[in-house]
């Protein structure tokens, strides 16, 4: 069986192939049943606690393959709401209090926690002294059923706040999942998994300030290098210190901090052209009379080529080699004719 559709009063059953025989013999899936059944009445537990213990209101329940979701109104549901939501679903479930089905008329069903969507006879589902909701859905006996509740994450969505939880056997395998992944990260790191979360927290800290370090002597570096070709650079009949460089592997986003170090430096122009993929990048200074974007745009428009950019930087692609053997002559002939003034 692949689907249940109520239609007209009648439930049909949709089955993988058709069927041949006027009788067929049909089996529950148990592990499944019941581990639906767990997520289903602990999630009735948890809107019932988060309304009555920290007035946020369920606004949409997703229930997943592995996880599932309750949508909370209101952007501040705290961490410590979390923990204590966690806490006192959890020992309502130890109580193991009675889970009951009963079926009531909807104007005589008080005392539910959402208004009914329709009249008639209604499937109501309470959590002795806890809860009472109509649902159609199947739920364990008690709350001692439900087994373990895990509260994972939370996040903002919309004017929500998402809550992922699982349930019962779900939970638990869920911890012993994220345990042993846990007690890997402190192997590799030779500690106890007690220990992991202030050495990370310390290796983070040491890894951001060499990243700051090394983006401190790159910028020293590339300044360094711009100086060094700047000064060997000939320039041209506008006064122009012109940089072309041809790459057959890589991107011109490797050279863009080098090229923005470059065109720093007086009447300067850079051109970065690379075969794989086949794109380009053009920089140029301040007082070179030269909008890069705007140059660059004209002439990627003569290949059939995309991209642009700010008056100082543009980068752009082309469809081939021989696009950009041409793109190049374009840009050489531009600059030579004093280009697009800013």
């Amino acid at each position: 069986m692949t689907d249940v559709i109520e239609e007209d009063g009648r439930i049909a059953h949709r089955v993988a192939a058709p069927v041949a025989d006027d009788l067929v013999h049909c089996t529950v899936d148990w592990p499944r049943r019941f581990d639906h059944m767990q997520q289903h009445t602990g999630q009735h537990l948890l809107s019932a606690v988060f309304a009555d213990e920290f007035g946020h209101q369920t606004v949409s329940v997703h229930f997943g393959a592995d996880a599932s979701t309750l949508d909370l109104d209101g952007e501040q549901v705290s961490e410590e709401s979390l923990r204590d939501a966690e806490q006192r679903s959890n020992a309502i479930v130890a109580e193991n209090r009675a889970v009951r089905v009963t079926f009531e008329e909807a104007a005589e069903a008080l005392g539910l926690r959402k208004a009914p969507a329709r009249n008639g006879t209604l499937r109501i589902v309470s959590i002795d002294g806890i809860d009472r909701s109509a649902c159609g859905g199947t739920h364990t006996r008690t709350t001692g059923e439900v087994g373990t509740i895990l509260l994972r994450r939370r996040e903002r969505v919309r004017k929500t706040t998402r809550i992922e939880f699982v349930c019962g056997i779900r939970a638990v395998r869920r911890a012993r999942h994220d345990f042993e992944q846990l007690t890997r990260i402190a192997e590799a790191m030779s500690a106890s998994v007690d220990h992991v979360p202030d050495i990370v927290a310390e290796q983070s800290a040491q890894l951001k300030e060499a990243q700051n370090r090394a983006r401190r002597l790159e910028t020293d570096l590339n300044a360094y290098r711009a100086r060094e070709r700047h000064a060997a650079t000939t320039p041209n009949g506008n006064g122009l210190h012109r940089l072309v460089e041809r790459q057959a592997h890589g991107s011109p986003e490797e050279w863009r901090a080098f090229a923005l170090a470059y065109c720093a430096l007086p009447r300067s122009l850079v051109v970065v052209a690379s075969e794989q993929p086949t794109a380009l990048l053009l920089a140029t200074s301040e007082d070179s009379g030269i909008d890069a974007g705007k140059t660059l745009h004209a002439a990627l428009q003569l290949v059939g080529g995309r991209g642009g950019g700010s008056p100082r930087i543009a980068q752009g692609s082309v469809p081939s080699t021989a696009a950009l053997d041409e793109i190049l002559r374009a840009l050489e002939v531009a600059v030579e004719q004093g280009a697009v003034d800013r």
